[in-house]
């Protein structure tokens, strides 16, 4: 049986009841649940103790013009995967308000957004670090899960997580893609046949670049030659190969690196990466 809340007072309550001895696994969502979260559902259980899942699309995360309104939602379906997964609570804020008494108060994550996403999406790591840290605040799990899809965002909470002493762990977890390869995202929703099939060319391009680099190429203007080509008709918004860590773009792989990628088919805007490590 899952919980159902709506409010932070009725969430603080049920943490505020569990014994200080039983564990909290947290997966924080924007709903629509797909494959990939359900891996992170089951990850949690595997863990033990109690699971807890949010569900909120967070509005300061979207810039001007995104597609906040029409992100797709589905709680009914989201929450009947849930009870499925063992989840043990849903915190599924009934208005943004819930979260944001005010808009006075904001965490923000300096360097690591200078890259990929945060060049392209201006304060959208602002809005997805204040919400995860008021998260994290109010759930006080001994771990949190999140999909390594978001490659930036989770080297981004994990930067905010150490630097402001929050509680438990962050774990990535391994991208899940479709049996073609493309990675799974609620956006995914907004492809229609055309443009699904054209977006199969991102994973084809991540496989081309891991391809040449295990036969030992490390320049990245050589991995990443041709990309725009390869991604026509789509149309790409980035394609960096970046550190592990301090995700700064490099020009030579001498260490763990990621190949980001961000790319547009029709209005849908997509992103995957993938893991380089020598």
């Amino acid at each position: 049986m899952t919980v159902v809340v709506r409010t932070v007072e009725a969430l603080r309550s049920w943490r505020a009841a569990l014994p200080t001895d039983e564990r909290v696994a947290f997966v924080p969502t924007m709903g629509f649940l797909h494959e990939g979260h359900l891996s992170l559902l089951r990850e949690a259980r595997r863990r033990g103790g109690h699971v807890v899942l949010s569900i909120f699309v967070n509005p300061t995360q979207f810039g001007p013009g995104e597609d906040y309104d029409r992100y797709p939602r589905d709680e009914d379906g989201d929450l009947a995967k849930a009870r499925d997964c063992g989840v043990a609570l849903a915190f599924c804020p009934h208005a943004p308000e819930e979260l944001y008494p005010s808009r006075d108060t904001w965490v923000n994550v300096e360097q690591l957004d200078r890259h990929l996403c945060g060049r392209s999406r201006p304060g959208h790591f602002r809005g997805v670090c204040t919400v995860v840290c008021k998260l994290l605040a109010l759930v006080r799990p001994d771990v949190t899960l999140l999909g390594e899809k978001d490659f930036q965002q989770l080297a981004i909470v994990r930067r905010m997580h150490e630097d402001l002493f929050l509680p438990g762990e962050i774990v990535g977890m391994p991208i899940v893609r479709e049996a073609d390869g493309l990675a799974l995202s609620s956006r995914n929703a907004y492809l229609d046949g055309t443009t699904r099939a054209q977006a199969l060319a991102i994973p084809r391009l991540l496989d081309r670049i891991a391809a040449a680099f295990a036969a030992g190429e490390r320049d990245v203007a050589t991995l990443c030659a041709g990309a725009a080509e390869a991604l026509a008709p789509g149309r790409l918004d980035y394609l960096e190969i970046v550190d592990e860590r301090s995700l700064t773009p490099l020009t030579r792989i001498d260490g763990p690196a990621r190949a980001a990628i961000a790319a547009f088919f029709g209005r849908v805007r997509l992103i995957d990466n993938r893991m380089l490590v020598p």
